[in-house]
């Protein structure tokens, strides 16, 4: 099958409207990653906010002071926050199979996002994503872009979906998941033998 075939054809308003190819056709799963190695220092202010909170918590006399209440609570919150935002978005493991594009963040695995390749319309490779232009690094949705998985400069991959919504998430060898996700989608009406 030719890769004009298998990609479909555009139309003259659009990429023509796609369907994920059946089980056992697209090849193995594909799983790529990124990490942003900018975040740690983020972490290491938070680690060092909550210690600041705690050492107050256990240091000072607790003697009905508002104020100090205030900072304990103030520091552990925000070394909490810090912590977990950024270590949420270190890495992004993404995993293309048959069916869908699943991104997991963080070495928890979470947020997790899932795409049905049904979905999908078009996968693009997108050479510079940067943070500035989301708003920051994270998880990240703006009404004239869509929404996002930022976790460090550089290339990445954009879905369009059949619906007029984006997806753009950083990942090491984009054009390598822009292949997957192509390989696994199908222009409509077609049918393997």
């Amino acid at each position: 099958m030719s890769d004009d075939h298998r990609q479909g054809a555009a139309s003259p308003g659009g990429p023509a409207p796609r369907t994920p190819a059946p089980p056992g056709t697209g090849g193995s799963t594909w799983t790529g990653e990124a990490t942003g190695h900018h975040q740690w220092l983020l972490a290491v202010l938070g680690a060092g906010c909550l210690a600041l909170g705690i050492l107050l918590a256990v240091d000072s006399a607790w003697n009905d002071s508002a104020p100090l209440w205030m900072s304990v609570t103030g520091c552990v919150a925000g070394g909490l926050l810090a912590l977990f935002g950024t270590l949420a978005f270190v890495k992004v493991h993404v995993r293309v199979d048959s069916e869908c594009l699943e991104v997991r963040c963080g070495h928890m695995g979470l947020p997790r996002h899932r795409i049905h390749l049904r979905d999908v319309v078009e996968a693009e490779f997108v050479p510079r994503v940067t943070p500035r232009h989301w708003g920051g690094w994270g998880y990240r949705w703006r009404p004239e872009k869509g929404t996002a998985v930022v976790v460090r400069r550089g290339e990445g991959m954009l879905l369009r979906m059949g619906d007029g919504r984006t997806f753009t998430v950083t990942v090491d060898n984009a054009e390598a998941a822009v292949r997957a996700v192509r390989e696994r989608l199908q222009p409509p009406g077609h049918r393997p033998a």
